[in-house]
């Protein structure tokens, strides 16, 4: 066969429609396998391509025939083949996920635009590593946030169907559109809700110790580091303080305020990198609370570059109704804490792919 035969696309036309709906899924698993490699080193700064894949427990390298996604896992029974160490049942979650996830991208679109079908499905596998990243580390990388955005944008370009356009200006416009909307919406309800909600007073348990080290805030029952508080200049933490200790001072019933810049106590003001341990016993502490992070602000302009403006609105809309049902739901299992410890990003991106298989067309039903 010539090479001319061989990207004949009426050719390719000819081979079955669930041929490819096999090839799609391999191609998610394979994809999937990746994906765990990211959602393991992304938060902890580390390549996602050097070295190669290794049990993280006695650093064995894994060779390739023992990397075979979904099946590796079954055969070893979870478990590392040269030190028998047990391997999270993630990995086999994540490959399957995004195998079907792939698989019902082809279903859905691959009849319009096998292309289509392709972006989409590199867009959920972005989704799938903010997700899972998001619930064990309260972070979104950079790398999937901004990255994801220019990526959209560039697809846009070369794939303007992408937002139902039929030139390369129509995709590019409506993917910045996509970016600025989606960013800009959840950036004002973030606004919004640190001027409605923006502070939290809590309760302590009579006169409690509380810690201030260089790093985080030590309660009794936990240790919150500073950057889960201070998200701007001029957020702070408050409390009215029996006593306070210093290494070289103390102080009684005085007020103590922290932001990022500034430590005061009474009407003392001292730089907090020069204080490397502070003690106060109080009855009730005042902490900034925000209704979203800065990265969720990034996370749905990058959703908004792949879907556009109106598929960022659905999502943000969507995310407060999927939150509030588990809220619910937690609350009637009796597991009202477990809602606060729950990050936002796995709701957006559930909601954004919610928009991809049927979501936009309610939506274009509803307003017809």
């Amino acid at each position: 066969m010539s090479i001319d035969a061989i990207f004949d696309p009426h050719n390719w036309e000819t081979v079955p429609f669930h041929f490819w709906s096999a090839v799609f899924f391999a191609l998610g698993s394979i994809v999937g396998s990746f994906l765990n490699v990211c959602i393991y080193r992304m938060p902890l700064d580390l390549s996602v391509v050097s070295p190669p894949s290794h049990c993280p427990h006695c650093k064995y390298s894994i060779p390739f025939y023992l990397n075979v996604p979904l099946l590796t896992w079954l055969w070893l029974q979870g478990k590392c083949k040269n030190c028998r160490a047990p391997i999270s049942p993630r990995y086999f979650i994540v490959e399957l996920l995004t195998g079907l996830t792939f698989l019902a991208c082809w279903l859905t679109f691959g009849q319009l635009s096998p292309w289509l079908a392709l972006v989409y499905s590199i867009f959920l596998a972005g989704l799938i590593t903010a997700t899972f990243i998001d619930f064990e580390h309260f972070i979104i990388p950079d790398e999937i946030t901004l990255g994801g955005a220019v990526v959209g944008f560039v697809i846009s370009f070369l794939l303007p169907s992408l937002h139902g356009g039929h030139s390369l200006a129509e995709g590019l416009v409506r993917s910045a559109l996509g970016i600025a909307g989606g960013a800009g919406i959840v950036y004002a309800v973030l606004r919004l809700g640190k001027l409605m909600f923006g502070r939290q007073k809590t309760k302590l348990n009579g006169e409690t110790k509380i810690v201030f080290t260089e790093t985080a805030l030590c309660l009794p029952d936990e240790e919150i580091p500073y950057e889960e508080f201070f998200y701007r200049k001029t957020d702070a933490i408050i409390l009215e303080a029996r006593t306070v200790e210093l290494v070289d001072r103390s102080y009684q019933n005085v007020t103590v305020r922290l932001s990022p810049t500034e430590l005061q106590i009474g009407d003392e003001k001292i730089a907090p990198e020069n204080v490397l341990h502070l003690e106060a016993v109080c009855s009730e502490i005042i902490v900034p609370r925000e209704a979203m992070g800065l990265g969720d602000v990034k996370f749905m302009g990058a959703i908004g570059a792949f879907i556009g403006w109106q598929g960022a609105l659905f999502s943000l809309l969507a995310s407060s109704l999927i939150g509030s049902a588990v809220g619910i739901v937690l609350i009637v299992l009796r597991k009202r804490e477990w809602s606060s410890r729950m990050p936002y990003g796995p709701y957006i991106a559930l909601a954004a792919a919610l928009w991809l298989f049927g979501g936009k067309k309610f939506v274009e039903n509803l307003f017809r």
